[in-house]
């Protein structure tokens, strides 16, 4: 293959995985490679890193997929000592590499620890590629098949036990240092993506970059399925959500002033009819004060949706402030006002938390009734909705065959100035089991919104 079909390979690899590169940045980055040291890879991965990603949360994809394009080693990538490793001549199951023998286990941990202990980046690296190679192969499913697993490696090292000792080893008869635990942590954080890294660098030599680029990349935080993201996910979402509630509110409250006239402004039209002899020929108006409209979420915290729920929760804090009243309900079969906890100055790490644990104990209870819980809505909360309110609803409209109460919903958006339905399912899954999506879809505006990119969209087509 040459650096032309590496570098064409690369580039779709890049947009498969999420990152928006265009032909003229690819076209950009091939010409950066003309006037770089290609030789010297780091100097590569900055060339290619400055012409094509555009934002900091595409980075991690980038390496990841670079890596696989651009390995630092091939195969072994590492002197295994015969005292330790299989023949490498022989092949088969023979091959595995899981060395049986506790003694070159434990002398292996030994040299982890003092790695981990002085900070060697170089030596983390070589024996993150020795530890795949020992203990990382797998039986494959045809003789002389290759297959590595990161989950072997950190089962069999169980690098997270050698914490204590490195502490002890640095710190003696000290008290424990805090600063130094979590430098240590870190370290072992650094191993195991060393771990992961070699493992994927092995799959690709094996199945071929671009497959292993579609199986393990994790796409980029917008992409990110929100009925799949993890804790950590959600602290860059928050990131990500807050620019995007300031526009929709701003969307949301724009009043269409300069479509719609105001009252009559009668000094100007008598000035203007001067000209006319007296005779009013043109009407002057006073033009409509800009206003914040109100908001009212209701939102399904049920277990089928409990990750979604912990993105609408804080869609619905970061909006609070944008609207000029914001009333929040959460439901799984009954309705439940919880507009006290977004009250201005509260902590949000604490709202969440104590939000997302109420959500959990009724979705352990309850079992999901969209119908039950418009109706609750409409009998306990009917003065929420005016013509100034925004109604927004947040669920996958999975009621369990239960009965939709859709005169209901019909009432609820002829009352709502504007409504709006955000479901965190595929569209194709719409109408499949227990989903009323396409009957709701019918009475109220129904947008897939399954991340953050598609979350922008609806912001951006919001008139």
């Amino acid at each position: 293959m040459t650096l032309l079909d590496r570098h064409i390979e690369f580039v779709e690899a890049l947009r498969q995985a999420g990152l928006p590169v265009s032909l003229a940045e690819g076209l950009d980055a091939a010409e950066a490679m003309t006037r770089l040291d290609i030789s010297d890879r780091e100097t590569l991965r900055a060339g290619y890193a400055a012409t094509v990603v555009k934002r900091q949360t595409h980075r991690p994809g980038f390496d990841t997929i670079f890596d696989l394009y651009f390995p630092s080693l091939i195969g072994e990538g590492s002197i295994v000592r015969d005292e330790m490793a299989p023949d490498s001549a022989s092949e088969g199951p023979e091959r595995l590499g899981l060395s049986d023998n506790p003694q070159a286990l434990a002398d292996f941990r030994e040299q982890l620890a003092d790695a981990l202990a002085v900070g060697d980046d170089e030596l983390l690296g070589q024996l993150a590629r020795e530890a795949v190679q020992r203990f990382g192969l797998i039986r494959g499913r045809q003789p002389g098949e290759q297959r590595w697993s990161s989950y072997n490696v950190m089962n069999r090292v169980s690098p997270g036990e050698l914490i204590d000792r490195v502490l002890k080893g640095l710190l003696g008869d000290l008290d424990e240092d805090p600063a130094t635990r979590r430098a240590i942590v870190r370290q072992l954080a650094a191993f195991e993506r060393l771990v992961d890294s070699d493992v994927r660098r092995r799959a690709a030599e094996v199945r071929g970059a671009a497959y292993v680029a579609r199986t393990v990349v994790r796409p980029s935080i917008e992409n990110l399925d929100f009925t799949s993201a993890r804790k950590s996910d959600l602290v860059e979402m928050r990131r990500e959500i807050y620019p995007l509630a300031r526009r929709l509110a701003t969307r949301l409250s724009k009043e269409k002033h300069s479509r719609q006239r105001g009252a009559l402004d009668f000094r100007r039209t008598v000035r203007a009819s001067i000209s006319t002899g007296g005779v009013p020929m043109t009407t002057h108006h006073k033009p409509k004060r800009p206003g914040r409209t109100d908001l009212v979420v209701l939102c399904d915290v049920s277990g089928s949706v409990a990750n979604f729920a912990n993105f609408t929760l804080m869609l619905v804090y970061a909006l609070r402030e944008q609207f000029h009243r914001v009333r929040a309900f959460t439901f799984v079969d009954e309705i439940h006002e919880v507009t006290d906890h977004f009250e201005i100055g509260a902590d949000p790490i604490d709202t969440m938390a104590s939000l997302a644990a109420s959500a959990e104990h009724a979705s352990l209870w309850g079992r999901t009734n969209y119908g039950r819980a418009f109706t609750r809505f409409s009998e306990k909360y009917a003065e929420a909705l005016t013509p100034r309110t925004n109604l927004l609803v947040l669920g996958d409209a999975r009621s369990n065959y239960s009965d939709l109460a859709l005169p209901v919903v019909k009432d609820l958006v002829y009352q709502a100035r504007h409504s709006w339905w955000l479901n965190p399912e595929h569209q194709r899954h719409w109408d499949t089991g227990d989903s009323a999506a396409r009957q709701y879809a019918e009475l109220i505006a129904m947008k897939e919104c399954r991340n953050l990119t598609q979350l922008g969209e609806f912001v951006h087509d919001l008139a």
